[in-house]
C-alpha cells in the first residue's frame, strides 16, 4: 500500500501534458462486483476517457475496465459509462465552472482508498502547442541541470 492506504490503479499522464489542471476533485465510482475484482488485478485504462455532467449526474465515458477472467454472465461491458459520486454542491460548482470558456473535466487517476475505488478528476484548461513546448523545454533543462550536478559531485 502507498501513502494513506492509497493504491494506484491507473494514471493519466497525458492529461497533465495536454491540460492545465486548475482544481482536482475526488469522486467515488459506481461499479459492479466483477469490475471491482478486475480493478484489484490492475486491469484499467483511462487514457481515452472523459467526464461529462448529464442531468445533474457526473458520468465518466471511455474508462476501460477489462472483464474479470474468472467471471461469468455477470461481467459488464468494459466501456460502459460509469456514474461518479460527488456532493450536490460540488456538482453545482463544476457546472458553473464548465460554463466558463475552455474548461473541461478530465480523469487524472484511479486508485483504491482503503477498500473503495476513487477517481481523481481535474478541472482543466487546454494547453496550446507553445505551452507544451515550454513544458518540454523546462523538463529538459531540469534534467540537464541534475545531470551536471551529479557530474560535479563525483
Amino acid at each position: 500500500m502507498a501513502k494513506g492506504g492509497e493504491r494506484l490503479i491507473a494514471n493519466n499522464k497525458k492529461a497533465r501534458h495536454d491540460y492545465f489542471i486548475e482544481d482536482t476533485y475526488e469522486a467515488g465510482i459506481v461499479l459492479h462486483g466483477t469490475e471491482v475484482k478486475s480493478l484489484r488485478q490492475g486491469h484499467c485504462s483511462i487514457k481515452e476517457s472523459f467526464v461529462r455532467i448529464d442531468n445533474g449526474e457526473v458520468i465518466i465515458y471511455g474508462m476501460h475496465i477489462s472483464p474479470y477472467e474468472k467471471g461469468n454472465i455477470f461481467n459488464k461491458d468494459p466501456l460502459r459509462p460509469k456514474k461518479l459520486m460527488l456532493h450536490k454542491y460540488e456538482i453545482n460548482r463544476l457546472i458553473g465552472k464548465i460554463k466558463e470558456k475552455g474548461l473541461t473535466l478530465v480523469p487524472l487517476r484511479v486508485y483504491f482508498k482503503g477498500s473503495l475505488v476513487k477517481v481523481e478528476i481535474g478541472l482543466a484548461r487546454g494547453k496550446k502547442l507553445y505551452d507544451k513546448r515550454q513544458d518540454i523545454a523546462k523538463r529538459d533543462m531540469k534534467r540537464e541541470s541534475e545531470r551536471d550536478f551529479k557530474v560535479r559531485i563525483r
